[in-house]
């Protein structure tokens, strides 16, 4: 007697995926081109991070928003991203548990070794398509940054970048104000 396989009808694929993600216990993880991926961010890669967020602290709350690494919904899509920082407006914060792309200020990653070209190539693409207006790459691997902006369904029409390490990054309004990467 073989076994038939069970029929689940109109599953609704994308939800599911983005359901489970949720439930991995005390990991972060991210769902890229529907993979489930977990992610566990080395000392020097949040050292950088903070340097960044120490920056944009400031300006953040004189702009009314949060930072942090909230979860990113690309619906339909099967993505769901953990951003090392992301800027949004403050009453989007209250009680949401994802917000979309398009809801933020400003998207930075900041590459690892075993994700770098993720955040090159693959969050570059779904962030502009989505409608996050600034996107800083901070890539560790080639010691640059890259300050993406104006997005659209093919990508990013304005590329500040990529600039060595040490060269001051100028983000524009609402921000207006320049990181200082000497230390990154």
């Amino acid at each position: 007697m073989s076994a038939q396989p069970i029929a689940y009808g109109d599953v609704d694929h994308e939800a599911a995926l983005k359901y489970a993600v949720q439930l991995i216990d005390h990991r972060w993880a991210e769902v890229i081109e529907g993979r489930i991926v977990l992610v566990s961010p080395m000392w020097d890669h949040e050292r950088l991070v903070a340097r960044i967020r120490r920056q944009l602290d400031a300006r953040i709350d004189e702009l009314g928003c949060v930072s942090g690494s909230g979860n990113l919904d690309l619906p339909g899509s099967p993505n769901w991203y953990l951003a090392d920082i992301a800027v949004v407006p403050d009453d989007l914060a209250d009680g949401a548990g994802a917000l979309t792309p398009d809801q933020t200020l400003l998207v930075v990653e900041v590459t690892s070794e075993s994700n770098g070209d993720t955040d090159r190539v693959t969050k570059r693409k779904r962030y502009a398509q989505y409608g996050a207006p600034l996107y800083l790459l901070a890539d560790r691997q080639s010691r640059e940054c890259t300050l993406f902006s104006e997005p659209h369904d093919l990508g990013y029409a304005v590329v500040d970048g990529p600039h060595p390490f040490g060269t001051p990054i100028r983000l524009p309004k609402p921000f207006d104000l320049v990181l200082d990467t000497t230390r990154f």
